[in-house]
């Protein structure tokens, strides 16, 4: 009768504390190399932001270790499974040789109060550098389709550009799902040149809020990849 009793406590207790469980905070990737960059340039990288607990996620605040790197991101309040982008730019200007730099993020997860995340550089003078080079630029990393009916596909047109003096080459599409499609206009983009990246998001046989992203893998030596997120409501049809 007492073990009967005891196991039952025991099973309460650790009932309560998976339904206790709060926020959980993971960041990808925890560390970013943006290789060799021209003394003077200003680079950047997007970090995926995840609440992968239980909890609404309170970003409180995020810092960096110096006053050449900024760091913002798109949204502060995260609900279960639900992601954001963290945008990190380091300003090379007066710097030279390798740098490491660290982004702090202070949330409301209790395991983790501060996660730390780092990225490394090596800043090299004009002149030791290839001239010829691409830059990849998507100047809207993010579409949220609203509320979407279960079973429906829906499309949304990303624009993309090569900003860069060389010619840019899309080596590589990644989804996080089976569910999404990512077609590009075109694999190579002259100096100037732009296009477009269209995303389908299939909903069947999918319910609630949801989050997917795209990674983008490219011959940019500043930022090989570029991660873009959608996001949709799917809600069941009456």
């Amino acid at each position: 009768m007492l073990r009967n009793i005891l196991l039952f406590v025991i099973l309460s207790i650790s009932f309560l504390n998976a339904q206790s469980i709060g926020p959980k905070i993971t960041v990808t990737p925890i560390e970013y190399d943006f290789g060799d960059i021209i003394q003077g340039e200003t680079v950047s990288h997007t970090f995926t932001i995840t609440n992968s607990g239980w909890d609404t996620l309170n970003i409180a605040h995020v810092r960096a270790s110096c006053g050449c790197t900024a760091a913002s991101p798109e949204k502060n309040l995260l609900a279960p499974g639900e992601s954001t982008n963290l945008l990190v730019s380091f300003n090379s200007k007066g710097r030279i040789g390798k740098q490491t730099k660290f982004v702090y993020i202070q949330s409301n997860d209790l395991d983790i109060p501060e996660m730390k995340i780092t990225f490394v550089g090596t800043v090299k003078t004009a002149d030791s550098k290839s001239e010829l080079q691409a830059k990849f630029v998507v100047p809207e990393t993010e579409h949220d389709f609203g509320i979407v009916q279960e079973g429906k596909k829906v499309e949304y047109t990303f624009k993309i550009a090569n900003f860069g003096t060389g010619d840019l080459l899309i080596q590589n599409i990644k989804t996080s799902c089976g569910c999404t499609a990512a077609l590009v206009s075109s694999e190579k983009l002259a100096p100037g040149e732009k296009g477009s990246l269209k995303v389908e998001l299939d909903t069947t046989d999918r319910l609630g809020k949801m989050n997917r992203t795209i990674t983008i893998t490219t011959n940019d030596p500043t930022e090989p990849q570029k991660i873009l997120t959608i996001y949709a409501d799917v809600q069941k049809g009456s």
